[in-house]
């Protein structure tokens, strides 16, 4: 009868393979073994302190969490980060939200972990561009470039008015405190087309 490693050995060997983050499936690939064994200890070792489960069948070293950018993008793929989260990180809004907010081409989803929460706002196939791989204090995860994540937050702000999105918006037109006036307007505009909405094109008129 198989037996899995030790707890430590299980560590460094996930860490060797650059597992930080991973599927029941990515863990039984690692370690030759088969589900009930897996599961077994996947769910004795989230018990114990080791593993903690970011959502149903994902899992991740709790002794060396990953940034919650790079959880972000890995627990609902295809996904960028982008929106409020993206807009606090470039310092276009005063703070940082509670839940790290992303953009994807499926359907819009929540996920809630015991430290953090994450929003996926579905966006138009045509539209999902404007962001890259960017690496940062030993970490690594995609986000909308300054633009994109105004765009994509502006189009979302017309759909759904709250009074929370008018109280970001006006932050937003504060152009000397927020340094919008350092946007690139013609990647502003670029973007805005590809949502087709010509609510979101007049409300990038007072941008400029």
């Amino acid at each position: 009868m198989y037996t899995l490693p030790k707890p430590i050995q299980v560590r460094e060997e996930l860490l060797k393979r650059k597992l930080r983050i991973f599927s029941a499936g990515e863990f039984m690939d690692a370690f030759n073994t088969t589900p009930y064994p897996a599961k077994y200890f996947l769910e004795t070792q989230v018990q114990q302190g080791l593993l903690a489960r970011l959502k149903r069948g994902i899992y991740t070293l709790k002794t060396d969490m990953p940034s919650e950018e790079e959880i972000a993008n890995t627990i609902y793929k295809p996904s960028y980060i982008s929106f409020e989260y993206a807009l606090a990180h470039y310092h276009l809004l005063p703070e940082m939200p509670y839940v790290v907010t992303s953009a994807t081409t499926k359907p819009t989803r929540l996920f809630t972990t015991t430290s953090s929460s994450f929003s996926y706002r579905t966006i138009k196939r045509e539209a999902y561009t404007g962001y890259a791989l960017v690496r940062q204090d030993q970490k690594s995860f995609l986000i909308a470039d300054k633009e994109k994540a105004l765009i994509d937050y502006l189009y979302f702000f017309i759909l759904q008015k709250c009074p929370e999105n008018e109280r970001l918006f006006k932050n937003l037109r504060n152009k000397s405190f927020y340094k919008t006036e350092d946007l690139n307007r013609r990647k502003i505009t670029a973007y805005a087309r590809l949502f087709k909405n010509e609510r979101l094109l007049n409300l990038i008129n007072q941008f400029r």
